[in-house]
């Protein structure tokens, strides 16, 4: 393929995919984010799939780290499928869908608004029954996506979510964080991680490992892996990683440790150096690292910032080693943009 895949054109548009949505939709995301303060909600869940339950997770510990707030993913089968009432009152709900039209997320998000939970969306398309089912809307403002792996709608859902914490909690520090986040995301974008290429290229498997949220970042790539280069991954925590997975380990299996710079990178680099010491071709986002092969990274300055500019490194290098293996990457088989899912 000689032009830009629509994947690529779509991972140069992240940085400015996003410093879109921090000004454009900053007025509904100071709303929401000071909705959730004065409902002071006990907990919160998220209903999503796929690349948007990789943001969910994300949500997740950017929840439970800057607001103390426990977070559990709801499954929307228990909403569509089951018709089982769940005692929802007294919380939030974040429900994350691109397209705003897979009837098991809206199903889920209806019931837990009538179970008396104050609902957020976070869509692509603002006019959409997701959009329309919750009390908060947010247009996450990442653009028409022609390739059917999700990447700048999976970045901007991120920020949309930590951005709507950081609003929630007042947090001066990643509002400013997330205003320098598209500089950081130009650089991501330009880090070339070909060096991994070689240990895939007789690989049928690799694992992905992170900690905290660069474990959500993680998953996201275990999944791009196998939408785009038809190859399997395994994502796990680097606290996992050391029990039952340990043992496939192999000479020259191959480790993709995506470590951030925050209170985990010690961790995620002490079990990437152990691995190594295994035998394993393990590559890693950390100047720590002893005998794993360091990756260029950009550093972004905050805890919560930095796993985002990792994915956008890595779409980078999925996209290109797709290519390498002769696949096309907007058109993985059997797949499609939109899933429907009841």
């Amino acid at each position: 393929m000689t032009d830009k895949t629509h994947m690529r054109r779509e991972i140069e548009e992240i940085p400015d995919a996003v410093a879109r949505l921090l000004d454009r939709s900053r007025k509904v995301l100071t709303e929401a984010g000071r909705d959730i303060a004065r409902r002071d909600p006990r907990f919160v869940v998220t209903v999503a799939r796929g690349s948007s339950d990789h943001a969910a997770t994300f949500l997740k510990y950017a929840v439970e780290l800057t607001a103390g707030l426990a977070v559990a993913s709801v499954g929307p089968s228990v909403a569509s499928i089951y018709h089982a009432p769940l005692k929802l009152n007294g919380s939030a709900c974040v429900a994350i869908s691109q397209s705003g039209k897979s009837p098991d997320i809206v199903a889920m998000a209806e019931a837990a608004r009538k179970a008396g939970s104050l609902t957020i969306a976070l869509t692509n398309t603002p006019d959409s029954p997701l959009a329309r089912t919750c009390e908060h809307s947010i247009d996450i403002l990442a653009g028409v996506e022609k390739s059917v792996a999700a990447t700048k709608t999976f970045v901007n859902s991120a920020v949309t979510a930590i951005a709507l914490m950081a609003h929630c909690t007042n947090d001066e520090a990643l509002l400013a964080a997330l205003a320098d986040l598209p500089q950081h995301l130009r650089k991501a974008v330009d880090c070339d991680w070909m060096e991994l290429a070689g240990a895939l290229e007789n690989a049928n498997s690799l694992f992905i490992l992170g900690r905290g949220p660069s474990f959500a970042i993680a998953s996201e790539a275990a999944l791009k892996f196998k939408e785009t280069c038809a190859m399997h991954a395994e994502s796990y925590s680097a606290a996992e990683v050391i029990h039952g997975p340990m043992a496939l380990v192999r000479p020259g299996f191959p480790v993709l440790a995506l470590a951030a710079r925050d209170a985990s990178e010690d961790s995620v680099v002490g079990v990437g150096d152990q691995l190594a010491d295994k035998g394993a071709s393990v590559f890693m986002t950390s100047d720590k690292a002893g005998k794993a092969v360091r990756l260029p990274f950009a550093a972004t300055g905050h805890p919560l910032t930095d796993p985002l500019a990792l994915i956008v490194s890595f779409y980078g290098f999925v996209e290109a080693f797709a290519r390498h293996r002769g696949l096309n990457p907007d058109q993985p088989p059997f797949l499609n943009k939109v899933t429907e899912t009841i």
